[in-house]
């Protein structure tokens, strides 16, 4: 049997989680919790070979925070971070903290045990790819790296020349890709995209 944490701020979503594993007849749940500042709280106190991390938890914790403070002081513990959310940042960060699965909720094509199964075998499954999600007259797959990280920027408030010293470009540039994404997106203002990216979950500010 494998040992289960359950990391889950929305009580539905982990009641169906619990009651899904324990059907299997495959896993136990050691604990199910809401905030993720208590997960690497458990790992200490119990013995977890697997973790079920929502990346937004209680008390705005970031289930990518704990995941990392766990896989560097527990590195055999196996992490799946979960999200209904498709902000496109979600899978490098979980891949920067060393987790070893991704289950994307409400978008996935492979249900959640067999990510379990294949996770415990040794594999890695992670989405090809972020959900495509319609902005304007575009899809969030025909946005460059650079213009969501000039999104990010606008959601957060910054102004032209601040985003050109955070990303380390000319105000010009900056002024490019704003261009370019009015055109592809048609919308009229950046407010319009801002608001529209924010509304679909494609850029969460606060992460």
């Amino acid at each position: 049997m494998t040992n289960v944490l359950i990391v889950e701020d929305s009580r539905i979503s982990r009641e169906a989680i619990e009651h899904q594993l324990t059907a299997s007849g495959e896993y136990t749940i050691i604990a199910s919790i809401e905030n993720a500042a208590n997960a690497e709280i458990a790992c200490m106190k119990e013995n977890i070979d697997l973790i079920l991390m929502d990346v937004c938890t209680a008390d705005d914790e970031s289930g990518l925070d704990a995941a990392a403070k766990i896989k560097k002081h527990y590195p055999d513990i196996r992490i799946i971070i979960m999200t209904s959310m498709p902000e496109h940042s979600f899978m490098q960060k979980a891949r920067n903290c060393g987790c070893d699965g991704f289950w994307y909720k409400e978008f996935g094509n492979i249900d959640l045990l067999e990510i379990c199964r294949q996770t415990m075998a040794g594999k890695y499954p992670w989405p090809e790819k972020s959900p495509v999600i319609p902005i304007g007259c575009t899809v969030s797959s025909e946005l460059t790296d650079r213009e969501l990280e000039v999104i990010r920027a606008l959601a957060l408030g910054m102004k032209y020349e601040e985003i050109a010293r955070d990303l380390g470009i000319t105000a010009n540039t900056v002024k490019y890709h704003i261009k370019n994404l009015m055109q592809k997106t048609g919308y009229r203002n950046t407010l319009q995209l801002v608001a529209d990216v924010v509304e679909k979950r494609l850029i969460l500010p606060k992460y």
